[in-house]
């Protein structure tokens, strides 16, 4: 097995892209909880996400979600996180919070309804263009609840078309990142379900539309790192969505609910070429955090993602490969698990000090006092959350 030493420049490549819409108020379909300190503008996402990446050096970018980050500057919103030591990022569309997508956005049988839907991604380009954003991540809630209710195949027809108006508008060094959901809202037929309905219309589209993974986004049981797997084999992985989940997709701290599964899915990454300085796959969180607080929260995650990122570098690959091929198989599966159960917690500690990081995150955030000061300061105007 390597030891730390041998991968600890290699920890040095990992950043992870916090969504600025997590420390903002979200919860359940039932209750959504309000904290004291939630951000109310964007700026004071920012603020909060740069508190993140000081203690962790883990988090340098944030991503954005239009509207409900929309600003009338860009450039001046750059500015400020350039300020605050992070910069912006992946660009988010929204049309599933507007009473006319109702029956759907891109896939809409109605023109008026669609050309708006296709308007809004190319607005959010437009933005791309002034944050010097990459990507543009697509989620889309379109679907039917009911048998009969849509025509399957003519709604794969629109939204094979409306992609690729959207697609064409993009810069050169630009990217369409469309991302999948198993169900929710929609629960008889959700035009991008899966992995492989994301995938045609990426490979339809160019080489500059590739696949978001969210790791909250399958079927109990679904092999994820299978998926990671082909899709880094067809060079198509764009980004990850890390979240963590015990039945649905419940947004949860990465890593709280099966953390062997988070090792599993970073050493396929790592397997695959989609880990370090020369990989264009991009890491984000997307979660949310109802019950605990948000900055801690994130923390947290990026954390629990650095670790078993960790633990993946430390696996023998040269001795696996020599497992598999001899068909030792209790062998093979022995040199991944010892790598797992390695507790790798105090050289991480050790390695942030070396780094002029706090060797505990948790504990610096906790005694900064920065969540008495933005509970106290962040007193009247409207606190941010869905739809905000």
């Amino acid at each position: 097995m390597n030891t730390f030493a041998d991968i600890a420049d290699s920890l040095a490549q990992q950043a992870i892209e916090l969504p600025s819409w997590a420390f903002g108020n979200s919860g359940t379909r039932f209750k959504v909880f309000t904290t004291p300190g939630t951000p109310r503008t964007v700026e004071e996402k920012l603020a909060d996400a740069a508190q993140v990446h000081r203690l962790t050096g883990l988090a340098p970018s944030v991503a954005l979600h239009i509207p409900w980050d929309k600003v009338d500057d860009y450039d001046k919103l750059g500015r400020v996180a350039e300020d605050l030591g992070v910069r912006l990022g992946t660009i988010n569309s929204n049309t599933f919070q507007d009473d006319d997508y109702k029956f759907g956005s891109l896939t809409h049988v109605d023109e008026r309804i669609r050309a708006k839907a296709i308007a809004h991604q190319l607005e959010c380009i437009d933005i791309m263009d002034v944050t010097g954003s990459r990507d543009l991540k697509i989620w889309l809630a379109d679907g039917t609840n009911y048998p009969g209710q849509g025509d399957l195949r003519d709604r794969q027809d629109r939204l094979a078309d409306s992609l690729a108006q959207v697609y064409t508008r993009l810069g050169q060094d630009q990217r369409l990142v469309l991302e999948y959901k198993f169900f929710e809202p929609a629960f008889y037929a959700t035009d991008v379900p899966d992995w492989g309905t994301s995938l045609v219309h990426c490979l339809a589209l160019g080489e500059r539309a590739t696949v978001c993974l969210d790791t909250g986004h399958h079927a109990p049981g679904t092999n994820i790192e299978f998926i990671v797997a082909q899709l880094l084999r067809l060079g198509r992985l764009g980004s990850f969505d890390f979240n963590s989940r015990f039945y649905a997709d419940d947004d949860l701290i990465v890593g709280a609910a099966d953390p062997f599964q988070l090792f599993r899915i970073l050493y396929e990454v790592i397997r695959g070429g989609g880990y370090g300085e020369d990989s264009d796959v991009a890491f984000m969180l997307d979660q949310c955090h109802n019950v605990e607080d948000k900055i801690p929260g994130q923390i947290r995650s990026v954390l629990n993602v650095q670790e078993m990122t960790t633990r993946a570098l430390l696996v023998d690959r040269a001795a696996l490969r020599e497992a598999e091929r001899a068909g030792d198989v209790l062998g093979a599966n022995g040199i991944l698990m010892d790598a797992f159960y390695t507790d790798v917690r105090a050289d991480l500690a050790d390695w942030r000090v070396t780094r002029g990081l706090p060797a505990d995150p948790m504990k610096a955030y906790a005694a900064s006092g920065y969540q008495d000061h933005i509970a106290a300061d962040r007193v009247g105007g409207t606190q941010a959350g869905w739809g905000a």
